[in-house]
């Protein structure tokens, strides 16, 4: 029997990185899981979570994201631990996650299989991922320098920031879906070649015209 095809309802963009459209796996209805390959030779320190366009969450619910980070031996051997990052929905499409890129170098002592970072986005009532968010923001502000907890943090969601991630990922969305083509099973793809030449002329764009993005330029 042929399986249906997983839904697209986030992107994910590791910086320098391609979009991220479609789950790695659907656990449930409500959750998905973006596995998320290791290179040390392209290393990132953000995430950018957000709602595909035209996606609009069940009412009175949120999207609370985690993350489950690479683990060396005998660690890996176990299911690693999945930790809460925040959270997005109505009125907040988008989030910008730092995650420290020490956590991500792959352990000596690891196995022989690639390491990889998994994001989990679960839908959930919007009270729940509230009530985490405000948790995991008071324990952020109780912690000392240095540590493990403070390797992990979210970034700044300053209202200028969020509006700037958010056109930028407008922009790229909008470059790349023309390109987009579909896999057998209905898996939606999108060329390298296609994210880079956004890239290029992004960047091109952003040291010719530094404020066309604070203007709402597409």
């Amino acid at each position: 029997m042929e399986q249906p095809p997983i839904p697209q309802f986030f992107g994910l963009i590791p910086t320098g990185h391609a979009p991220i459209l479609t789950p790695t796996s659907a656990p449930s209805q409500t959750s998905l899981v973006y596995t998320i390959p290791l290179d040390a030779s392209r290393p990132f320190s953000h995430i950018v979570v957000f709602l595909l366009p035209g996606i609009e969450l069940p009412s009175d619910t949120a999207a609370a994201v985690y993350i489950s980070l690479p683990q060396s031996l005998p660690q890996a051997q176990a299911q690693p631990p999945f930790k809460f990052l925040g959270g997005i929905g109505p009125g907040k499409e988008s989030a910008i996650f730092k995650i420290s890129p020490s956590l991500l170098s792959p352990s000596p002592t690891s196995s022989f299989t690639p390491p990889t970072l998994t994001i989990g986005i679960s839908i959930e009532p919007a009270s729940t991922v509230a009530s985490q968010i405000a948790s995991l923001q008071s324990q952020n502000a109780g912690d000392g320098m240095g540590g493990e907890s403070n390797a992990l943090v979210l970034a700044n969601k300053k209202p200028d920031t969020l509006m700037l991630a958010q056109r930028i990922i407008k922009n790229a969305f909008n470059f790349l879906a023309s390109f987009s083509g579909n896999l057998e099973g209905g898996v939606e793809v999108v060329p390298l070649k296609a994210f880079e030449e956004w890239w290029r002329k992004f960047e091109g764009r952003v040291r010719n015209d530094p404020g066309f993005l604070e203007r709402g330029g597409d």
